[in-house]
């Protein structure tokens, strides 16, 4: 894909094009014509049957070329052809991309560790491995990561507590808590304490009641 063809490609088509996934292509160690290429095959889903006839026409490249980009990129391990018949029981092939975004996905995943070694409390997963009373899974270790690359660890705790005292041991439900927090510009373990004790004094003031004698009243 010639630079002619990839910004006839750009300004013809609405083709999404994730930001961190352009931050992070290069560690796929494909070239950016055969990362846009993804992107084109990205929009049509992750699978599709495979019509290199159509994409020529679409995005104005010899079938050659587009049958050279399928090979690279599934020696690459970014893409699968899967054979199949159709109604009519003649064979067609179909691409699969869910390897290209599990790639991503580890390629995304280790960024966020490596960003977070260094500032995440470990302290933290114990924390809430006591107040859930059970061990952590995977993904939930994955979800505290991402937490602290917003909030110190004094507010993941508090929202841990705050769960926990609302009688909900789920991490989904914590980082529903740290979401409203964090629209509020909650950020620190102060801002959390001067949050709840607003939030408590509201709850606690007596609610005016207005003293009406509805049978003493008189119509004129």
């Amino acid at each position: 894909m010639k630079q002619k063809q990839l910004i006839s490609l750009l300004e013809s088509k609405n083709i999404v094009v994730p930001l961190l996934f352009f931050k992070e292509y290069k560690k796929l160690n494909i070239s950016l014509e055969e990362f846009m290429f993804l992107m084109y095959l990205k929009d049509k889903g992750n699978t599709f049957t495979f019509d290199p006839k159509s994409m020529s026409e679409e995005l104005g490249l010899s079938i050659k070329d587009i049958l050279k980009f399928i090979s690279s990129l599934t020696d690459k391990k970014l893409l699968l052809i899967d054979t199949f018949k159709n109604d009519k029981g003649i064979g067609e092939e179909k691409i699969d991309i869910s390897l290209f975004y599990e790639r991503m996905a580890a390629i995304i995943s280790d960024e966020v560790i490596k960003n977070n070694e260094v500032s995440i409390d470990d302290s933290i997963f114990s924390v809430i491995e006591k107040e859930f009373g059970r061990t952590l899974s995977p993904s939930e270790l994955e979800f505290i990561k991402a937490w602290a690359a917003t909030f110190d660890s004094g507010v993941i705790v508090e929202a841990v507590k705050e769960a926990v005292l609302n009688g909900v041991s789920s991490i989904r439900y914590i980082d529903k808590i740290l979401y409203e927090w964090d629209k509020k510009g909650i950020k620190t373990k102060e801002d959390v304490k001067h949050f709840l004790n607003k939030k408590s004094k509201e709850l606690k003031e007596p609610v005016e009641v207005f003293d009406y004698d509805w049978f003493d009243d008189e119509d004129e």
